[in-house]
């Protein structure tokens, strides 16, 4: 059986309040989760289940190798970048940098753990795929299946 973890992305466009048997949590996405609650309430939500999924042994955590394996793809992406910017670095949008990091950390640790990510910003998980081979799958198909 596949095991799937999903993507803050998914969390947020599908409404996810029930997580499936053949799932793990990132704690990478309870982090994003965490960070833009809107209340105090939302943010017990996402910390209870960071304990809960933790107990099951069913969060992943990224390890120190994960961090660095993370850090070369961003590294690798920029390079692709400026090599396709005939040598000059395109800027990105106000806080891409960030947010490819956290896809790139989740991705890295998903495929240590053996999970797909199933994300519906599949255009940066497949970029990031080129430099760390983990499987991606889009949510609407995730979903429709």
């Amino acid at each position: 059986m596949p095991i799937y973890t999903f993507d803050t992305s998914v969390v947020i466009a599908y409404r996810i309040r029930e997580l499936p048997n053949n799932f793990l949590l990132s704690a990478v996405v309870i982090a994003e989760l965490t960070a833009s609650a809107t209340d105090d309430s939302s943010r017990k939500v996402f910390e209870s289940m960071r304990q809960a999924y933790e107990k099951l042994d069913a969060l992943i955590v990224p390890v120190a190798e994960d961090w660095l394996t993370a850090s070369r793809v961003l590294y690798w992406l920029s390079r692709s970048r400026k090599t396709k910017g005939g040598g000059k670095t395109p800027k990105l949008g106000f806080g891409a940098s960030q947010r490819m990091f956290l896809d790139a950390l989740l991705a890295v640790s998903a495929r240590r753990r053996g999970a797909t990510v199933v994300t519906n910003n599949y255009d940066d998980f497949k970029a990031i795929r080129y430099y760390c081979p983990v499987k991606v799958l889009r949510g609407s198909d995730y979903f429709s299946g």
